[in-house]
């Protein structure tokens, strides 16, 4: 009865012991109604519904944060009032099973806030016909901040996708997402769009998109519509004319007029003239803050039936070269004809050609005009346009002082231009490398020498170090200038550019073989920056030396510090170092009989060695378990891609002893002699005893391996159990041997009895073990969901 009873107290203990264990959340009796919500903050309230499955319990209530609703009894489904002013409100609804357990259910409150977008843009950079922006997209105020995607489209196309993956900040936080774009001419005026959204799905759709829009083109300098920087434009004396003058650039320019050095204060692409007399040169400059470009147009004023033509009418001289022009008519009532001049004139000669002729000219602004005396006194006059140019003496580039430039900084380079006429003809172009970065022209009208200078901005990057600069000083002298435009360019400027020092061509991983010697200054990694820096190399937090060969224990993550002036930086690579398979093993291993299948000599080696036995001369599966016959010599093969190596050991299996005969029993007859034996097979050899109650006629010898009893002229008293006990290292083993003595019945009684009793009691006892295991195994489970157990005092 005893038994019984404990037996129920030990599966009341496992049942209640595992009830936590066995609570999957599909067994869970409550049932929330929204199972969740989500609202956007300071709404109204929500009321939720919290049921249970169960019709019996102990009571229901919420739990608000720290606060706890009040206990409802003999109910299945209660409510709960959610506020939508908190961010991190948490809410439970719980069901008392009993005195000590209950099961809960989360609600998950989600409480939002839609953000507000500002979009800023930012021009960094020109470079070429490039144009380089940074966008920002600003999401002011916005929570839950992981469930915001932020997506930019270009025109209508996506082309980056940002999330945030804070997921523990609840409350209203601002994020910013950064787009970096090159704008090139030929896209012309291009819109990106940056949207935010919150998106909870699949609890429920995505809110709709906060999005912001900006347009951005390509900004470049100012260009001439015609590819012609200068004009020639006819007119006769006292007619309106106007003369033109486009350009394209972006931003767009602003223009300046000046005609024969006097400034015409307009700023249109057009200058009206009334009433022209005399010839003009007029010069019009577009502007922006990227350059400028200048047109000059020659406005040549011929007089009303003006006899008189000049060969040529326009010409482009060098400073001290010759000059020469012919001035002749057609017209017969001529007394006379001349040039005045400073220098080169002419006396009055007659029709129909006379000539101006300087052998060197060295005037900057010579005004010769040709006149024809008619024979009725009058007169008439035209003037030729000269345009006097000058070489500059030189040209150079500086750094006007700031020698080395930082990376991420910004510098002027000056180019100063000698001793140059006319500057308004001038253009200065930049070459960084063999790249045009820059064209500056100039609105000066005068016409002597002067020197100009232009200026180049630069944003320093590395990639400049090392990088030449250099500018070019041309005369555009227009279509009666010379052919090839005279140029002069600037010896080349070397930029000295400092920056932080990093590691390129370094791998992340790498794979090497212990028998090639590998060390770490073989990698293919080269450290930049300037200064050049030092690299020193770390392994787990250790300075080591580069040139050391490594071996099969250096495995792992190797990490170079280089370092100068201008700051550090960190690079790492992992490292394997493979090696051919070895033994290190014993000769001689001892494994006991059925002990399961395990590897007793591993090989080393990477990658991983394959591992084959052989036993007499042939390839062997392991078994899965030893047997007695598995004793023997084995020859282990250990391959990988390194090589191969073997090995040689012997395996000798142990068993515990097991007897030939099993329990028996042996009835003799009073005064008889009785012989007992008893052996075992096993390895190592067992050690075996009788175990019995000795007699003046009973005596123990060995044979062999054998224990044998020898009882002479056996009686009464020899009756009963005689054991055999045989054990070794490995285990042990019994033998029961029931001895009966025929003759005395009543002396034979008793311990038959006894023997019956024997065994009675180890019967009951494996049926009761039977029962108990199937009682767990078919016995009543209490199933308890999600429920958590308070101490229980038994």
């Amino acid at each position: 009865m005893l038994s019984v009873r404990m037996l129920s107290f030990f599966i009341l203990i496992f049942s209640l012991c595992d009830a936590d264990s066995i609570c999957p959340p599909e067994h869970n009796p409550l049932t929330l109604s929204p199972p969740e919500i989500i609202e956007e903050y300071g709404g109204n309230p929500v009321t939720v519904n919290c049921t249970t499955a169960l019709a019996e319990h102990k009571g229901m209530y919420f739990t608000v944060g720290n606060e706890t609703s009040r206990i409802i009894e003999k109910q299945m489904s209660i409510s709960q009032s959610v506020s939508l002013s908190d961010w991190n409100v948490t809410i439970k609804c719980k069901v008392k099973l009993n005195e000590f357990n209950e099961c809960s259910k989360d609600l998950q409150v989600i409480t939002f806030k839609n953000p507000e977008v500002v979009h800023s843009v930012q021009l960094v950079n020109v470079i070429g016909e490039e144009t380089q922006y940074r966008l920002q997209c600003d999401i002011i105020n916005v929570a839950p901040v992981q469930y915001v995607n932020v997506s930019w489209y270009k025109n209508s196309e996506k082309i980056q996708t940002e999330s945030f993956n804070d997921t523990t900040t609840k409350t209203p936080v601002n994020e910013s997402s950064i787009l970096r774009v090159n704008i090139s001419r030929e896209e012309n005026v291009v819109e990106f769009r940056c949207e935010a959204q919150l998106d909870f799905r699949p609890h429920r759709p995505k809110l709709p998109a906060i999005s912001k829009t900006h347009r951005v083109s390509a900004h470049y300098a100012p260009e001439l519509k015609t590819q012609n920087s200068a004009d020639d434009t006819y007119a006769l004396e006292g007619t309106d004319i106007i003369l033109s003058c486009e350009a394209v650039g972006n931003p767009l320019p602003v223009y300046n007029w000046i005609c024969d050095g006097k400034n015409m204060l307009e700023n249109t692409t057009s200058l009206s003239l009334p009433r022209v007399h005399g010839n003009k040169t007029c010069a019009c400059t577009a502007t922006n803050y990227l350059g400028n470009i200048t047109k000059t147009i020659h406005l040549h004023v011929e007089p009303r039936g003006c006899p008189l033509t000049l060969t040529p009418s326009e010409t482009v001289v060098k400073f001290g070269d010759p000059v020469s022009i012919n001035c002749s008519t057609s017209v017969t009532d001529v007394e006379g004809m001349g040039w005045e001049a400073p220098f080169g004139g002419t006396g009055f000669e007659r029709p129909p050609v006379v000539t101006w002729r300087v052998e060197k000219l060295e005037e900057w602004t010579p005004s010769p005009f040709c006149y024809v005396t008619l024979v009725d006194g009058s007169q008439r006059t035209v003037s030729p346009v000269i345009t006097v140019y000058k070489t500059p003496d030189s040209v150079s580039v500086s750094d006007m002082g700031h020698g080395s430039m930082v990376e991420g900084r910004e510098y002027d380079l000056k180019c100063d231009v000698i001793n140059v006429a006319p500057v308004q003809n001038l253009t200065v172009t930049w070459y960084r490398g063999n790249e045009t970065v820059k064209t500056d022209t100039f609105n000066d009208s005068t016409m002597t020498p002067v020197n100009a200078s232009s200026t180049l901005r630069i944003s320093t990057q590395r990639d400049y170090n090392g990088l030449t600069f250099r500018c070019e000083a041309e005369l555009h002298l227009g279509p009666k200038g010379p052919k090839f435009p005279p140029n002069v360019t600037s010896p080349p400027y070397t930029a000295v550019v400092l920056y932080k020092p990093f590691m390129e061509s370094c791998p992340d991983y790498v794979t090497v073989n212990e028998s090639a010697a590998f060390s770490i200054d073989m990698l293919s990694c080269q450290p930049d920056g300037n200064p050049f820096p030092t690299v020193q190399w770390f392994y787990e937090e250790k300075l080591i030396n580069p040139s050391r060969s490594l071996t099969r224990t250096d495995s792992g993550k190797y990490t170079a510090v280089v370092q100068n002036s201008r700051g550090r930086s960190n690079t790492s690579v992992h490292i394997t170092v493979e090696y051919s398979p070895s033994f290190t093993c014993k000769e001689h291993y001892e494994i006991t009989v059925n002990d399961k299948h395990q590897s007793i000599c591993e090989p080393v080696g990477l990658p991983t060695p394959t591992l084959t036995w052989f036993k007499d001369g042939k390839q062997m599966v392991s078994p899965q378990r030893w047997k007695k016959n598995d004793s023997g010599k084995y020859l282990l093969n250990a391959h990988n891609t390194h090589g191969t190596a073997e090995h040689t050991l012997y395996l000798e299996i142990l068993y515990s002893p097991e007897f030939k005969n099993g329990n028996e029993s042996k009835q003799v007859l009073q005064g008889e002699d009785v012989t007992l034996s008893c052996s075992a097979d096993s390895n190592p050899p067992s050690n075996i005893r009788w175990v019995y109650t000795p007699a003046v006629n009973s005596n123990v010898t060995t044979e062999g391996h054998q224990k044998i009893i020898t009882i002479t002229r056996a009686t009464s008293t020899n009756a009963g159990f005689y054991i055999c006990v045989a054990e070794n290292k490995v285990g042990r083993n019994t033998r029961f041997v029931t001895l009966m003595i025929k003759g005395n019945t009543s002396k034979v009684l008793f311990p038959a009895i006894w023997a019956f009793l024997t065994l009675l009691i180890i019967g009951l006892t494996l049926l009761v073990v039977y029962f108990h295991n199937r009682q767990k195994k078919r016995g009543q489970y209490n199933f308890v969901p999600e429920c958590q157990m308070s101490n229980i005092a038994i």
